[in-house]
C-alpha cells in the first residue's frame, strides 16, 4: 500500500471514529481524538485515552504532557511530525478514569488498523495501561520500562506516561529520555538491517488476536 493510500485509509478511519457510538464514551465527548503525526512513521506512541485538553483540541498529548513529549523527541533529534501518536481509546473516559473492558473492545479495531497501516518499527507504550494491554502482562511499568520486547514483527519499548513524569520530576524525565534514546537507536539499527520478507497479508493484528 502506498503512503497516499495509507493516509487516505487513516483519514477514513478517523472519520468513522468521529461518529462512532459503539460504547458509552461517545455520550460525553467533545470530539473523538484519533491520532497525530506521520502515517509513515518508524516510531509510534500509544497512550491510554484522551484527557480534557485532548478532548477539547482533538489531538493526542497536548498541554503540558504534549510539551514534555515534544521536549523528549527533540532530545533525540525528532519532531512530533516525524512520529505517530495514538491512544487505546479515542474518546475521553469520564474524570480520566481507565478505559473499561467493553470500551476497549468497541474501540480496539481502530488501534489495530492504525498499527497495521502505519507499520512502525518501534512502538512506545506510555504508562501502565497501554503497556499491560499490548504486551498482555501484569508487570508494572517501573519494571517494564526500557525493555525491548519483540512484538508482531516489530518491537515495543515501554516508557513512563508523560503525566507521571510531570508529577515525579526531572529524575523520571531523565529516565524517559534514556528510553527515547533507546528507541532512536533501535530504529537506526532497523533501518540498517536487510529488508525482511514480505509479511503475510492475512496475518493482520486483529486476526492475530493482538489485544486478546
Amino acid at each position: 500500500m502506498s503512503a497516499i493510500d495509507v493516509q487516505a485509509r487513516l483519514a477514513e478511519l478517523a472519520a468513522e471514529a468521529s461518529v462512532c457510538t459503539a460504547c458509552k464514551l461517545c455520550d460525553q465527548r467533545t470530539q473523538a481524538v484519533f491520532a497525530d503525526g506521520s502515517p509513515t512513521a518508524d516510531l509510534m506512541f500509544i497512550g491510554e485515552g484522551p484527557g480534557q485538553h485532548e478532548d477539547e483540541q482533538g489531538l493526542p498529548f497536548v498541554g503540558r504532557g504534549g510539551q514534555l513529549l515534544n521536549r523528549l523527541l527533540d532530545g533525540v533529534g525528532m519532531k512530533r511530525e516525524d512520529v505517530y501518536i495514538a491512544n487505546v481509546v479515542k474518546c475521553r473516559p469520564p474524570r480520566n478514569r481507565d478505559p473499561q473492558p467493553d470500551e476497549i473492545e468497541a474501540c480496539k479495531h481502530f488501534l489495530a488498523d492504525q498499527i497495521r497501516l502505519v507499520d512502525p518499527a518501534v512502538v512506545m507504550t506510555m504508562g501502565n495501561f497501554s503497556t499491560k494491554l499490548l504486551l498482555k502482562t501484569q508487570t508494572g511499568i517501573t519494571r517494564m520500562r526500557g525493555m525491548v520486547v519483540p512484538w508482531w514483527g516489530r518491537v515495543v519499548i515501554p516508557t513512563f506516561h508523560p503525566a507521571a513524569a510531570l508529577r515525579n520530576g526531572e529524575k523520571m524525565v531523565a529516565t524517559m529520555q534514556g528510553d527515547f534514546e533507546l528507541a532512536a537507536q533501535t530504529i537506526a539499527e532497523h533501518q540498517r538491517a536487510p529488508e525482511p520478507p514480505a509479511a503475510d497479508p492475512s496475518a493482520e493484528p486483529e486476526q492475530l488476536g493482538l489485544f486478546g
